[in-house]
């Protein structure tokens, strides 16, 4: 009931800060509230206050998405880490870097190539995934509630058709 009420006082509040449509033809051709662009942003912040909300307290999203890249993968390079998990060389530096400090993660060099760092989960970093994921689930449904399966279904497609 409380999350149905949040959803609710966030729509509102973006409608109430919406401009209305007078029928008038704008200057200019470009509305904002109607670009893909704007329209991800707004579902992403969404998605990232349901988050916070949720599992945000221990863990970021960038942070969570390391984490379980890691727990589907295995070990691998802070590097290969960053790519599947679309950060860049210093975003994913600074996600180790912490995860690693709060025992999470630990890093060696490649015996193979000496300048490659490897990173894998610690039994902390395991037992965080283990307990996080049914939530991090929950985070997805939710923000997908709006939609009916087919609708969600639909939408998942679309979006990795686009990545």
């Amino acid at each position: 009931m409380a999350k149905a009420a949040s959803r609710g006082v966030s729509r509102v509040a973006a409608k109430a800060v919406a401009p209305k449509r007078t029928g008038k033809s704008s200057k200019s051709p470009y509305i904002l509230d109607e670009q893909v662009g704007f329209m991800l942003r707004q579902v992403s912040q969404r998605h990232a206050a349901i988050f916070a909300r949720d599992i945000g307290v221990s863990l970021t999203p960038t942070q969570w998405a390391a984490l379980s890249k890691l727990a589907e993968t295995g070990p691998c390079s802070q590097n290969l880490l960053g790519r599947l998990t679309a950060m860049d060389v210093a975003t994913i530096k600074g996600v180790i870097d912490r995860l690693t400090a709060r025992g999470l993660t630990e890093t060696h060099p490649d015996p193979e190539d000496g300048r490659r760092l490897v990173v894998s989960l610690t039994r902390a970093g395991q037992q965080i995934i283990e307990k996080a994921a049914p939530q991090a689930l929950a985070v997805s449904r939710e923000t997908l509630s709006p939609l009916d399966a087919k609708e969600r279904e639909t939408l998942l497609l679309l979006l990795d058709k686009l990545r």
